[in-house]
């Protein structure tokens, strides 16, 4: 069975028959090289035969025009803002606080150790703050307490000191 020859003139390598190398350059086969006719780089591209004459484009119809080269990409969207757990920033400020009140400080403490656990199973923001008002609020309710007990020492050493001495009544 004989199969009918592909378009173009180029023969199948698989096709059983007789094999020939491609056609040569029609450029070539008219004489001398067209000199408007750029060669090509690639061997396998068609070339022109109607390049050069009159009335007929010099440049290849089918180039790309003038465009720029692809830009690079986007650095795209800024990943989603994680959100800072509640607890800390109340323990934080609890802590804080109890510079002033005294009171404060040892809740603040607590919710920092609440918060961190929270955080921990969360994956929210604000470890930092949790263990920053747990470092605060463990210091200054451990000074609170010094200071209590420093009351609490001056107040016996002045009961102690007041009865023994004899008062006017």
């Amino acid at each position: 069975m004989s199969y009918p020859p592909p378009s173009g003139g180029w023969h199948d390598p698989s096709a059983p028959g007789p094999q020939s190398t491609p056609p040569a350059d029609p450029t070539l086969a008219m004489g001398s090289p067209i000199p408007s006719q750029p060669t090509s780089a690639d061997p396998y591209a068609p070339a022109n035969p109607y390049a050069g004459m009159p009335g007929q484009p010099t440049a290849d119809p089918y180039a790309m025009g003038g465009y720029p080269p692809p830009a690079y990409p986007g650095y795209g969207y800024p990943p989603a803002a994680a959100r800072t757990n509640t607890m800390a920033i109340v323990a934080l400020v609890l802590s804080l606080v109890g510079i002033a009140s005294c009171i404060t400080a040892p809740v603040g403490a607590i919710l920092g150790h609440v918060a961190r656990k929270q955080i921990r199973e969360t994956g929210e923001q604000g470890e930092g703050m949790a263990k920053a008002a747990i470092i605060v609020g463990w210091i200054l309710t451990g000074l609170l307490a010094l200071l209590i007990a420093f009351y609490v020492v001056i107040i016996v050493i002045a009961f102690a000191n007041g009865e023994t001495s004899s008062s006017g009544y």
